[in-house]
């Protein structure tokens, strides 16, 4: 079982910047990745970047790719910097957890996922 909790959304201008947080509350020792999503209103869940277990892999979707950052300090703290933030960033961020053994490959599938957290809003103003 694992609780997971966003914080640092907010309001922002165009080419703002903002940092989210993701903690995760788990008793297991089994090695997870750990991803962010967003959805919109009325759009699908889409996946936003994503970190192995020792944080040596990570992905991006290409429309953050350059703007935002994922990391993690270690096992059950996650971060995502947004740079360059743009109106159609605007969604509700969701963190996410996904367990694996072996070798780590990503995948951007939300129902791969095991654990979501609560989300939180991002909005971007013009």
């Amino acid at each position: 079982q694992v609780q997971l909790v966003e914080s640092g959304g907010g309001l922002v201008q165009a080419g703002g910047s903002l940092k989210l947080s993701c903690a995760a509350s788990t008793r297991t020792f089994s090695t997870y990745a750990m991803a962010w999503f967003r959805q919109a209103p009325g759009k699908e869940r889409e996946f936003v970047a994503a970190i192995s277990w020792g944080a040596s892999k990570t992905a991006y979707a290409d429309s953050v790719k350059g703007r935002f950052t994922i990391s993690r300090d270690n096992a059950k703290n996650m971060y995502l910097q947004m740079n360059s933030l743009k109106p159609e960033d605007t969604a509700v961020y969701y963190c996410a957890v996904r367990y694996y053994s072996g070798s780590y490959n990503h995948t951007p599938q939300p129902h791969e996922y095991d654990y979501w957290g609560q989300g939180t809003q991002v909005t971007v103003s013009s």
